[in-house]
């Protein structure tokens, strides 16, 4: 009978999806035009279906290179690579949200469509090329027991993990394959509801801080304000102690973190909130400052206020940062790496950005990883397509990239976790080499 009551919504779901109308171009960099607020019953929803990729790959800029280097994981999210070159995987799906609404319960119809059928793997894979030709002949399960891990950090000889509940870490020793023992908690992190509950992590170049991201428990504070007590921002956390303390608020869902080399500043990609059309709001990159307020959840891009939240906050709005740069409305941006110039002339200057994909607009925006240029630090220039096809002709997707990591010695190494694959980009290589 619940199902019988649903068929009304899904139906007009589909109308709604089927109409699609008023979406236009993305708009990129740091002065997007922004359009005005679309509001309905429910937004355009429409997520690209999965289908295999059989003998096709991604598609990668001319003379570079895309490998499967791991297949068959279980939701590979975020990765690291260790000073050895072995890569290890987070692997995992957390969040236990209840739906509040029938658009909820609809819109979560609608985006499991798009998701693996695979259960969370709960853990850390290490992959390892020992000889350097690009093969990982070795594959093992480094930590297993976890919860939802996400983001990863090594610092010195500690391995730090952001479960979805709590930061843990793990003594490393290099060239070791399994950890040996269980983890230590540094300090627990917000989980009550965990609407949004991946959790992103950097640590500063010193290594005395780790920096935590914590998404929304909502889209626009429709579970209350309480519920979003510790949520929409980064924490500073110190390593020894756990102590901790909010770096910067506002931030809908920070889902990646990166230290930019030589200035060791914090820089996020963040996914911004729903249902105000198909072109609002832009997904972003920023560098991310300590004691900043980004505009959740009373207004966007900056100052421009949002009428749906009750009660107003002008003073707040009034303080409210505008981003760096914007990757454009609902791409689902999840990982970000700073480059270096051994991925070639044309990428050797900023930062690699993994869009998950969207699920909220006719026509669909992310399903690849970008690359957004620096000068003098700063972004510079429109994104460009560095890994593509994701997305199929057919409308299917293949993959879906999350987290995005730079090998020094010159690959870029993207978790896709639709396909449960690890792929491994390399650029040229020089004549004679």
């Amino acid at each position: 009978m619940r199902n019988l009551r649903l068929l009304p919504l899904v139906a007009t779901a589909a109308l709604l999806t089927a109409c699609g109308g008023g979406e236009e171009a993305q708009h990129y960099g740091p002065n997007p035009t922004l359009p005005e607020p679309e509001r309905g019953l429910l937004p355009s929803m429409k997520i690209s279906e999965p289908g295999p990729w059989g003998q096709q790959r991604p598609l990668v800029p001319a003379g570079y290179t895309v490998t499967a280097i791991a297949t068959n994981l279980a939701i590979p999210r975020q990765t690291l690579v260790l000073p050895n070159g072995d890569i290890l995987v987070a692997e995992g799906r957390g969040g236990h949200a209840p739906k509040l609404r029938p658009k909820d319960i609809i819109a979560g119809m609608i985006k499991s469509k798009g998701t693996t059928s695979v259960k969370s793997g709960n853990r850390l894979t290490l992959l390892r090329d020992a000889n350097g030709d690009g093969v990982y002949e070795l594959r093992t399960v480094f930590a297993d027991k976890l919860d939802a891990p996400y983001g990863l950090a090594l610092v010195g000889d500690q391995l730090y993990v952001a479960n979805q509940g709590a930061l843990v870490r793990f003594a490393y020793t290099p060239g070791q394959t399994q950890a040996g023992a269980p983890p230590v908690k540094v300090t627990d992190l917000p989980s009550h509801i965990n609407h949004h509950w991946t959790k992103s992590l950097a640590a500063s170049p010193d290594g005395r801080f780790l920096y935590v991201g914590i998404g929304s428990n909502s889209n626009i504070t429709e579970r209350g304000m309480p519920a979003e007590a510790d949520r929409a921002m980064v924490w500073q956390i110190d390593a020894a102690s756990g102590a901790h303390r909010p770096f910067a608020t506002g931030l809908r869902n920070p889902t990646a973190l990166a230290i930019q080399p030589g200035t060791g500043q914090l820089w996020a990609v963040v996914n911004e909130r729903d249902e105000l059309g198909p072109n609002l709001v832009p997904d972003y990159l920023t560098f991310v400052r300590d004691g900043g307020f980004y505009g959740w959840p009373y207004s966007y891009w900056g100052q421009n206020v949002d009428n749906r939240v009750r009660p107003q906050d002008p003073q707040k709005v009034a303080t409210a940062i505008r981003p760096d740069y914007s990757l454009g409305a609902h791409v689902a941006a999840l990982g970000v790496a700073f480059s270096n110039p051994a991925m070639g002339a044309a990428f050797a200057d900023g930062v690699f950005v993994g869009e998950h994909g969207s699920w909220n607009r006719s026509q669909p925006s992310g399903y690849k990883v970008v690359f957004v240029p620096f000068q003098n630090g700063r972004p510079a220039g429109p994104p460009r397509d560095v890994v593509t096809g994701f997305l199929g002709a057919d409308g299917k997707a293949r993959g879906r990239p999350v987290g995005v990591t730079v090998d020094p010695r010159g690959a870029l190494i993207v978790a896709d976790d639709l396909s449960n694959t690890i792929w491994r980009v390399t650029p040229p290589r020089p004549a004679g080499a």
